[in-house]
């Protein structure tokens, strides 16, 4: 893996409530909005909460990990200081068929 200014891999970012949930609904429509725009630019794969909402998780598409800092910094989540970000590089190495085209794709990008 290359390191952290080269590194163009997918991301789990696992985010977690650090406010009491009404604060955070609160922010939800916002971060809706926000979400719906990160997919529409085509850089998020899927997105949902965790399991008794602690809070939720992204998949990302492969980017340089300054781009997705830049992104995080604009949700609303973010900006409200409702969350906690952990995010968790990865190569996909293995996909399920449905996905084989992306990571066909990601294997052939240039470095």
């Amino acid at each position: 893996m290359g390191t952290r200014a080269t590194f163009k891999g997918m991301y789990v970012v696992l985010i977690t409530y650090t406010a009491p949930v009404e604060e955070v609904d609160y922010a939800l429509p916002d971060h809706a909005e926000w979400l719906a725009k990160q997919y529409e630019a085509g850089l998020f794969l899927a997105s949902g909460r965790q399991y008794q909402r602690t809070g939720d998780v992204i998949i990302t598409r492969p980017m340089p990990r300054g781009k997705l800092d830049a992104i995080l910094a604009t949700d609303p989540f973010a900006l409200r200081e409702l969350v906690h970000y952990n995010v968790v590089a990865f190569e996909a190495t293995r996909t399920a068929h449905e996905l084989i085209e992306f990571n066909e794709a990601v294997a052939h990008e240039p470095a």
